[in-house]
């Protein structure tokens, strides 16, 4: 068990290494397309496509503040975005009413495919 263990820790360490590099190259890709101003781009056989997208970033007291019924906060228990549109489109809760209680984040994923 003690090999099992040590093995397991060595190939943890490589996988926080390999995000890290991961997060690194990623970061220069989207840095180079947003230089040239493009969100898709054909370079070495591969084809590289950024995809925005917004998501929204509960704030839980403005929330709260929104859903005062308990029983609603119980179904949520904390903010979490496909939990809140569900409700949303169940007609539990309205988008009129947590209209204040999110910031829109703007995110770009990255998608490299071959060719």
């Amino acid at each position: 068990m003690d090999k099992t263990i040590r093995r397991y820790y060595k190939q943890k360490q490589k996988q926080k290494e390999l995000e890290r590099e991961l997060a690194e190259l990623r970061d220069q890709i989207v840095g180079y397309c947003s230089e040239q101003g493009v969100n898709e781009l054909e370079i070495g056989g591969h084809k590289v496509k950024i995809v925005i997208q917004e998501r929204k970033e509960y704030d839980d007291n403005k929330l709260y503040e929104a859903l005062p019924d308990p029983e609603i906060w119980r179904l949520l228990s904390r903010p979490d975005s496909s939990k809140i549109t569900s409700l949303i489109k169940l007609n539990v809760i309205s988008e009129e009413n947590i209209k204040d209680t999110y910031a829109l984040k703007t995110v770009k994923l990255l998608q490299v495919e071959k060719k």
